[in-house]
């Protein structure tokens, strides 16, 4: 049997022993677990899982490789990647590099071997929590020293946000949009571009002078992560440009709106990853499955207090997953309806918001 050559030591003092691929470094991130079956470049790509390891619970990884055109980011931020099996051979007529390959270039470790199930429900009874990859060789007490004097950063968005502002243009098109990026993933720009939309992006920075001078006909407020409380400069601008345009906001945007509002957000005990997760429709009284990636969510009491309405709940745990202001013309969902892989049940929400620009 070959030898572990990795591990990954909690800080709690859990470990568990593994084989190494991609970069080889040391990481201190949050452990985090998402039970998607498909999509592992769109998880690793994802700016979401900034300064996170994520916890694959689908048992192998890596089998289709990874594709040039299926990336949610062209630079990835993800903290590393723990599965049960890696697949290095991969079988995919699109496949141009291997997922091993694609890690290691953008300097991301990653370890298998590992029982999944076993650390998925460690995860599950105690919570989202810091976890180290390292060599074998690493003692468990100078792991501990390491992660108790570690610091989660909590600069994600100015990390993973654009420096400065980009278009997105398609043919003949309708509309044309304001994006503001704090970790915005791809398949969002081209859901809005196949409806028609000029997407312009910019930085979470960006002024309401600023953007009320590119003339926008909406705005939309990207997924992203970190805590939603710590965006301020979003949350301000939302309060700024409600009701002068509609405004659809997606995860990090829909919690941002909701602070806007005067709601709270507040951190899950483990979150929601996955293509899985039902909702409920309240409007519709249909159920979505539904794509997730998100650690905070927003606080259903302090809701009453604002102008918002729930449009959306989470069938597994009641939580909030959509609000609307329908007099401002302002409205978010938790969950992704642009998700790619999939599922699409929620797809509707972006004509959606073509209805209100055509108002």
């Amino acid at each position: 049997m070959k030898e572990f050559n990795k591990k990954i030591i909690l800080e709690d003092g859990e470990e568990y022993y593994g084989y190494g691929f991609g970069a080889n470094k040391e990481v201190i991130s949050e452990i985090v677990f998402n039970t998607s079956m498909v999509g592992y470049q769109e998880i690793v790509s994802d700016p979401s899982y900034t300064y996170q390891m994520v916890v694959m619970t689908y048992p192998l990884i890596g089998n289709y490789g990874i594709t040039d055109d299926d990336y949610e980011t062209k630079q990835p931020t993800i903290g590393g990647m723990i599965v049960r099996e890696y697949n290095d051979l991969p079988s995919n007529f699109r496949t141009t590099k291997t997922l091993s390959e694609y890690l290691e270039e953008n300097d991301i470790p990653a370890i298998a071997g590992i029982d999944t199930r076993k650390l998925t429900r460690s995860i599950r009874e105690k919570g989202s929590r810091k976890v180290m990859i390292t060599d074998i060789q690493t003692s468990k007490e100078e792991a501990l020293i390491k992660l108790k004097e570690n610091h989660i950063p909590t600069d994600a968005v100015a990390k993973v946000s654009c420096k400065k502002k980009w278009y997105s243009r398609t043919a003949n098109p309708n509309y044309n949009l304001v994006a503001i990026d704090c970790g915005i993933k791809l398949n969002i720009i081209r859901s809005l571009n196949k409806r028609g939309c000029n997407v312009t992006v910019v930085p979470y920075c960006t002024t309401a002078e600023e953007i009320i001078n590119l003339k926008p006909d909406g705005i939309f407020l990207s997924n992203g992560p970190g805590d939603p409380e710590e965006v301020t400069e979003v949350i301000e601008l939302v309060k700024q440009l409600r009701g002068k345009y509609p405004i659809f906001g997606i995860c990090l945007g829909h919690q941002i709106i909701s602070l806007a509002y005067g709601a709270k957000t507040y951190k899950l005990k483990f979150g929601h990853r996955g293509g899985n997760h039902p909702v409920l429709n309240l409007e519709t009284d249909k159920i979505e499955i539904t794509s997730q990636n998100h650690s905070y969510a927003v606080e259903e009491e302090s809701l009453k207090k604002t102008e918002l309405t729930v449009t959306h709940k989470n069938i597994l745990d009641d939580t909030i997953e959509g609000v609307e202001c329908k007099k401002d013309k302002v409205f978010s969902v938790q969950y992704h309806p642009e998700s790619a892989p999939g599922p699409q049940d929620s797809g509707y929400l972006f004509d959606k918001f073509i209805q209100l620009m055509q108002k």
